[in-house]
Protein backbone atom coordinates (compact mmCIF):
# COMPACT_ATOMS: atom_id res chain seq x y z
CA UNK A 1 0.00 0.00 0.00
CA UNK A 2 0.96 3.48 -0.89
CA UNK A 3 1.23 4.48 3.17
CA UNK A 4 3.90 1.61 3.78
CA UNK A 5 5.93 3.03 1.06
CA UNK A 6 5.65 6.34 2.42
CA UNK A 7 6.75 5.17 6.40
CA UNK A 8 9.26 4.07 4.43
CA UNK A 9 11.00 7.16 3.44
CA UNK A 10 9.72 8.60 6.49
CA UNK A 11 12.42 6.08 8.07
CA UNK A 12 14.85 7.50 5.88
CA UNK A 13 15.31 4.35 3.48
CA UNK A 14 15.43 4.24 -0.21
CA UNK A 15 12.49 2.76 -2.33
CA UNK A 16 14.03 0.39 -4.81
CA UNK A 17 12.87 1.34 -9.12
CA UNK A 18 9.74 -0.96 -8.86
CA UNK A 19 8.56 0.48 -5.42
CA UNK A 20 9.32 4.28 -6.78
CA UNK A 21 6.80 2.74 -9.99
CA UNK A 22 3.92 1.92 -7.84
CA UNK A 23 4.20 4.57 -5.86
CA UNK A 24 4.18 7.00 -8.76
CA UNK A 25 1.38 4.83 -10.74
CA UNK A 26 -1.01 5.49 -7.54
CA UNK A 27 -0.31 9.00 -8.06
CA UNK A 28 -0.78 9.60 -11.96
CA UNK A 29 -3.98 7.64 -11.44
CA UNK A 30 -5.54 9.53 -9.03
CA UNK A 31 -5.21 7.21 -6.75
CA UNK A 32 -3.28 9.07 -3.72
CA UNK A 33 -5.26 11.62 -1.73
CA UNK A 34 -3.59 15.20 -1.60
CA UNK A 35 -2.14 14.14 2.11
CA UNK A 36 -0.31 11.44 0.87
CA UNK A 37 1.12 13.10 -2.41
CA UNK A 38 1.98 15.80 0.17
CA UNK A 39 3.64 14.10 2.31
CA UNK A 40 5.49 11.70 0.11
CA UNK A 41 6.91 14.86 -2.21
CA UNK A 42 8.57 16.22 1.30
CA UNK A 43 10.00 13.06 3.06
CA UNK A 44 11.48 11.91 -0.62
CA UNK A 45 12.84 15.79 -0.29
CA UNK A 46 13.93 15.57 2.94
CA UNK A 47 15.89 12.15 2.10
CA UNK A 48 16.95 12.66 -0.90
CA UNK A 49 16.28 11.57 -4.12
CA UNK A 50 18.48 8.10 -5.12
CA UNK A 51 19.25 7.24 -8.74
CA UNK A 52 16.49 4.24 -8.72
CA UNK A 53 13.92 6.68 -7.80
CA UNK A 54 14.37 9.30 -9.86
CA UNK A 55 14.36 6.64 -12.85
CA UNK A 56 11.58 4.74 -11.55
CA UNK A 57 9.42 8.12 -11.57
CA UNK A 58 10.63 9.12 -15.15
CA UNK A 59 9.34 6.00 -16.57
CA UNK A 60 6.03 6.24 -15.20
CA UNK A 61 5.54 9.61 -16.22
CA UNK A 62 7.29 9.01 -19.92
CA UNK A 63 4.77 6.06 -20.10
CA UNK A 64 1.74 8.27 -19.00
CA UNK A 65 2.91 11.35 -21.68
CA UNK A 66 1.32 11.90 -24.97
CA UNK A 67 3.63 10.62 -27.56
CA UNK A 68 5.56 12.77 -30.05
CA UNK A 69 6.68 11.37 -33.00
CA UNK A 70 9.39 13.47 -35.59
CA UNK A 71 11.00 12.48 -38.84
CA UNK A 72 14.44 13.86 -37.40
CA UNK A 73 16.89 10.64 -36.54
CA UNK A 74 18.41 12.89 -33.56
CA UNK A 75 16.79 15.81 -31.61
CA UNK A 76 17.55 17.69 -28.33
CA UNK A 77 15.93 19.68 -25.75
CA UNK A 78 17.46 22.31 -23.49
CA UNK A 79 15.70 23.01 -20.09
CA UNK A 80 16.46 23.23 -16.16
CA UNK A 81 15.20 22.04 -13.01
CA UNK A 82 14.52 25.19 -11.62
CA UNK A 83 14.52 25.63 -8.55
CA UNK A 84 17.47 27.75 -7.78
CA UNK A 85 16.12 30.79 -6.98
CA UNK A 86 18.15 33.12 -9.05
CA UNK A 87 15.49 34.77 -11.21
CA UNK A 88 17.68 34.51 -14.46
CA UNK A 89 16.15 35.75 -17.57
CA UNK A 90 14.61 32.35 -19.47
CA UNK A 91 18.30 31.25 -21.03
CA UNK A 92 17.51 27.37 -22.31
CA UNK A 93 14.67 29.37 -24.21
CA UNK A 94 16.75 31.46 -25.71
CA UNK A 95 19.90 28.75 -26.06
CA UNK A 96 17.04 26.49 -27.98
CA UNK A 97 16.76 29.54 -30.40
CA UNK A 98 20.11 29.78 -31.11
CA UNK A 99 21.12 25.93 -31.31
CA UNK A 100 17.69 25.32 -33.65
CA UNK A 101 19.45 28.30 -35.92
CA UNK A 102 22.62 26.20 -36.10
CA UNK A 103 20.95 22.83 -37.43
CA UNK A 104 19.96 21.59 -34.13
CA UNK A 105 16.58 19.84 -34.28
CA UNK A 106 14.92 20.84 -30.95
CA UNK A 107 12.15 19.95 -29.39
CA UNK A 108 12.11 22.17 -26.35
CA UNK A 109 9.92 20.99 -23.01
CA UNK A 110 8.78 23.36 -20.49
CA UNK A 111 6.11 25.03 -18.64
CA UNK A 112 4.89 28.12 -16.80
CA UNK A 113 6.68 29.53 -13.89
CA UNK A 114 6.53 27.06 -10.94
CA UNK A 115 9.73 28.67 -8.83
CA UNK A 116 10.51 32.08 -10.50
CA UNK A 117 8.82 34.52 -12.28
CA UNK A 118 8.58 33.41 -15.89
CA UNK A 119 8.86 30.34 -17.39
CA UNK A 120 9.62 29.04 -20.46
CA UNK A 121 5.82 28.73 -21.85
CA UNK A 122 5.53 32.51 -20.53
CA UNK A 123 8.34 34.11 -22.25
CA UNK A 124 7.54 32.26 -25.62
CA UNK A 125 3.68 33.12 -25.14
CA UNK A 126 4.34 37.00 -24.17
CA UNK A 127 6.94 37.01 -27.68
CA UNK A 128 3.72 35.60 -29.51
CA UNK A 129 4.54 32.21 -29.82
CA UNK A 130 1.30 29.87 -30.31
CA UNK A 131 2.19 26.87 -26.88
CA UNK A 132 -0.63 24.97 -27.42
CA UNK A 133 -0.07 22.84 -30.17
CA UNK A 134 -0.77 19.02 -30.00
CA UNK A 135 1.32 16.42 -31.12
CA UNK A 136 0.58 15.96 -34.67
CA UNK A 137 0.57 19.90 -35.41
CA UNK A 138 3.95 19.73 -33.26
CA UNK A 139 5.55 17.22 -35.49
CA UNK A 140 4.28 19.33 -38.57
CA UNK A 141 5.80 22.53 -37.03
CA UNK A 142 8.99 20.59 -36.27
CA UNK A 143 9.48 18.87 -39.06
CA UNK A 144 9.12 22.56 -41.15
CA UNK A 145 11.67 24.48 -39.25
CA UNK A 146 13.15 22.44 -36.98
CA UNK A 147 12.36 23.51 -33.28
CA UNK A 148 8.50 23.11 -31.91
CA UNK A 149 7.49 23.90 -27.88
CA UNK A 150 5.95 21.34 -25.49
CA UNK A 151 3.81 23.09 -23.40
CA UNK A 152 4.47 19.97 -20.57
CA UNK A 153 0.24 20.07 -19.14
CA UNK A 154 -0.57 19.61 -22.80
CA UNK A 155 1.45 16.36 -22.76
CA UNK A 156 1.53 15.40 -19.02
CA UNK A 157 -2.25 14.97 -18.09
CA UNK A 158 -1.29 12.77 -15.37
CA UNK A 159 0.17 14.89 -13.55
CA UNK A 160 -3.40 17.13 -13.13
CA UNK A 161 -3.36 14.98 -9.66
CA UNK A 162 0.13 16.70 -7.95
CA UNK A 163 -0.80 20.05 -9.05
CA UNK A 164 -2.53 21.14 -5.90
CA UNK A 165 0.19 19.57 -3.70
CA UNK A 166 3.13 21.31 -5.32
CA UNK A 167 1.45 24.48 -5.49
CA UNK A 168 0.28 24.41 -1.78
CA UNK A 169 4.02 23.27 -0.89
CA UNK A 170 5.93 25.92 -2.84
CA UNK A 171 9.15 24.12 -2.28
CA UNK A 172 11.42 21.90 -4.63
CA UNK A 173 10.49 18.23 -5.43
CA UNK A 174 11.03 15.77 -7.14
CA UNK A 175 8.89 16.88 -10.10
CA UNK A 176 11.23 19.69 -10.45
CA UNK A 177 13.83 16.80 -11.85
CA UNK A 178 11.14 14.91 -13.68
CA UNK A 179 10.07 17.43 -15.60
CA UNK A 180 13.41 17.86 -17.55
CA UNK A 181 13.46 14.05 -18.15
CA UNK A 182 10.43 13.64 -19.45
CA UNK A 183 10.00 14.89 -22.85
CA UNK A 184 7.63 13.19 -24.31
CA UNK A 185 9.25 13.47 -28.20
CA UNK A 186 12.33 11.06 -26.31
CA UNK A 187 14.93 13.08 -27.34
CA UNK A 188 18.54 11.42 -28.17
CA UNK A 189 20.37 14.80 -26.80
CA UNK A 190 20.18 17.05 -23.67
CA UNK A 191 21.25 20.03 -21.81
CA UNK A 192 20.26 19.75 -18.38
CA UNK A 193 20.35 22.40 -14.93
CA UNK A 194 20.24 21.55 -11.89
CA UNK A 195 20.15 23.59 -8.71
CA UNK A 196 21.90 21.00 -6.88
CA UNK A 197 25.62 19.91 -7.32
CA UNK A 198 25.27 16.50 -6.42
CA UNK A 199 22.84 15.98 -8.94
CA UNK A 200 24.97 15.74 -12.09
CA UNK A 201 26.31 12.83 -12.15
CA UNK A 202 22.85 10.96 -10.49
CA UNK A 203 20.65 12.79 -13.58
CA UNK A 204 23.18 12.03 -16.57
CA UNK A 205 23.19 8.34 -15.31
CA UNK A 206 19.21 8.49 -15.15
CA UNK A 207 19.43 9.89 -18.94
CA UNK A 208 21.43 6.73 -20.01
CA UNK A 209 19.18 4.56 -18.25
CA UNK A 210 16.36 6.16 -20.11
CA UNK A 211 17.81 5.25 -23.31
CA UNK A 212 19.61 9.24 -23.92
CA UNK A 213 22.59 9.14 -25.87
CA UNK A 214 24.47 12.61 -25.69
CA UNK A 215 23.61 14.78 -22.70
CA UNK A 216 25.51 17.35 -20.41
CA UNK A 217 23.78 17.95 -17.19
CA UNK A 218 25.17 20.93 -15.68
CA UNK A 219 24.93 22.83 -12.48
CA UNK A 220 26.75 26.41 -11.84
CA UNK A 221 28.96 27.04 -8.42
CA UNK A 222 26.83 30.08 -7.66
CA UNK A 223 23.83 27.71 -7.57
CA UNK A 224 22.53 28.38 -10.61
CA UNK A 225 21.16 25.75 -13.17
CA UNK A 226 22.70 26.48 -16.25
CA UNK A 227 26.22 27.19 -17.58
CA UNK A 228 27.13 30.32 -15.57
CA UNK A 229 29.06 33.32 -16.19
CA UNK A 230 29.82 34.30 -12.84
CA UNK A 231 31.96 31.27 -11.45
CA UNK A 232 33.04 27.69 -12.64
CA UNK A 233 30.25 24.80 -13.53
CA UNK A 234 30.24 21.47 -13.02
CA UNK A 235 29.44 19.00 -15.77
CA UNK A 236 28.63 15.52 -16.11
CA UNK A 237 28.77 14.39 -19.81
CA UNK A 238 27.18 11.11 -20.97
CA UNK A 239 28.19 10.27 -24.92
CA UNK A 240 27.52 6.71 -25.59
CA UNK A 241 26.95 5.17 -22.25
CA UNK A 242 29.86 6.78 -20.56
CA UNK A 243 30.15 9.43 -18.17
CA UNK A 244 32.34 11.58 -17.09
CA UNK A 245 32.64 14.76 -14.81
CA UNK A 246 34.70 18.27 -14.84
CA UNK A 247 34.50 21.39 -14.37
CA UNK A 248 34.55 24.25 -16.88
CA UNK A 249 35.67 28.27 -16.61
CA UNK A 250 34.24 30.83 -18.80
CA UNK A 251 37.39 32.61 -19.10
CA UNK A 252 38.94 29.43 -20.77
CA UNK A 253 36.77 30.39 -23.66
CA UNK A 254 37.64 34.28 -23.87
CA UNK A 255 34.19 35.00 -21.57
CA UNK A 256 34.72 37.63 -18.95
CA UNK A 257 33.49 36.68 -15.53
CA UNK A 258 29.95 38.97 -14.95
CA UNK A 259 28.59 39.71 -11.59
CA UNK A 260 25.38 37.59 -10.49
CA UNK A 261 22.82 40.74 -10.97
CA UNK A 262 24.27 40.97 -14.41
CA UNK A 263 21.92 37.81 -15.65
CA UNK A 264 18.89 38.88 -13.73
CA UNK A 265 15.31 38.71 -15.46
CA UNK A 266 12.08 39.42 -14.50
CA UNK A 267 8.40 39.14 -15.49
CA UNK A 268 7.55 37.87 -19.04
CA UNK A 269 7.29 40.70 -20.55
CA UNK A 270 10.98 41.90 -19.64
CA UNK A 271 11.90 38.42 -20.27
CA UNK A 272 10.99 39.00 -23.68
CA UNK A 273 12.40 42.05 -24.66
CA UNK A 274 15.85 40.92 -22.97
CA UNK A 275 15.14 37.44 -25.54
CA UNK A 276 14.82 39.85 -28.32
CA UNK A 277 17.67 42.06 -27.51
CA UNK A 278 20.35 39.49 -27.16
CA UNK A 279 18.65 38.12 -30.52
CA UNK A 280 19.44 41.75 -31.62
CA UNK A 281 23.39 41.50 -30.94
CA UNK A 282 22.85 43.20 -27.86
CA UNK A 283 26.60 42.92 -26.31
CA UNK A 284 26.78 41.86 -22.19
CA UNK A 285 26.71 39.06 -19.39
CA UNK A 286 23.55 37.78 -20.64
CA UNK A 287 24.44 37.21 -23.95
CA UNK A 288 27.60 35.43 -22.86
CA UNK A 289 25.68 33.23 -20.64
CA UNK A 290 23.32 32.42 -23.98
CA UNK A 291 26.51 31.66 -25.59
CA UNK A 292 28.04 29.23 -23.06
CA UNK A 293 24.62 27.14 -22.96
CA UNK A 294 24.02 27.51 -26.77
CA UNK A 295 27.49 26.29 -27.56
CA UNK A 296 26.55 23.01 -25.39
CA UNK A 297 23.33 22.85 -27.07
CA UNK A 298 25.07 22.64 -30.38
CA UNK A 299 27.64 20.24 -29.47
CA UNK A 300 25.19 17.50 -27.79
CA UNK A 301 23.01 18.51 -30.92
CA UNK A 302 26.26 17.34 -32.90
CA UNK A 303 26.31 20.55 -35.51
CA UNK A 304 29.86 20.69 -32.98
CA UNK A 305 32.79 19.09 -32.39
CA UNK A 306 33.24 20.67 -29.28
CA UNK A 307 32.17 23.11 -26.56
CA UNK A 308 34.48 26.01 -27.85
CA UNK A 309 33.04 25.50 -32.07
CA UNK A 310 30.18 25.54 -30.67
CA UNK A 311 30.28 28.98 -28.91
CA UNK A 312 31.80 30.64 -32.26
CA UNK A 313 28.26 28.47 -34.48
CA UNK A 314 26.30 30.76 -31.60
CA UNK A 315 28.04 33.77 -32.47
CA UNK A 316 27.63 33.58 -35.87
CA UNK A 317 24.23 32.90 -36.00
CA UNK A 318 23.13 35.39 -33.15
CA UNK A 319 25.12 37.75 -35.33
CA UNK A 320 23.69 37.23 -38.96
CA UNK A 321 20.46 37.30 -37.96
CA UNK A 322 19.88 33.27 -38.12
CA UNK A 323 18.53 32.81 -35.16
CA UNK A 324 15.76 35.95 -34.95
CA UNK A 325 14.66 34.87 -38.18
CA UNK A 326 14.33 31.14 -36.66
CA UNK A 327 11.89 33.00 -33.90
CA UNK A 328 9.92 35.00 -36.18
CA UNK A 329 9.34 31.73 -37.91
CA UNK A 330 8.57 29.80 -35.02
CA UNK A 331 5.67 32.66 -33.94
CA UNK A 332 4.45 32.83 -37.60
CA UNK A 333 4.13 28.80 -37.98
CA UNK A 334 3.14 28.25 -34.55
CA UNK A 335 0.15 30.72 -34.80
CA UNK A 336 -1.03 29.79 -37.98
CA UNK A 337 -1.91 26.01 -36.61
CA UNK A 338 -4.57 25.47 -34.98
CA UNK A 339 -5.44 24.88 -31.49
CA UNK A 340 -6.25 21.22 -30.88
CA UNK A 341 -6.01 20.77 -27.45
Amino acid sequence: MLRDVIDKVINNNDLTENEMIYAMNMIMEGKATPAQIGGFLIALRMKGETLEEITGAAKVMRNKALRVNIKHNYAIDTCGTGGDKANTFNISTVVAIVAAAAGVTVLKHGNRSVSSKCGSADVLEKLGVNINLNPIKLQECVDEINIGFMFAPKYHKAMKYAIGPRKELGIRTIFNVLGPLTNPARVNGQVLGVFDERLTQILAEVLNRLGVKRAMVVHGLDGLDEITVTTRTKISELKEGKISTYYIDPRKFKIPLAKEEEIVGGEPKKNAQILLNILKGERGAKRDMVLLNAGAAIYIGKEANSLEEGIEKAKEVIDNGLALEKLNKLVELSQEMERCF
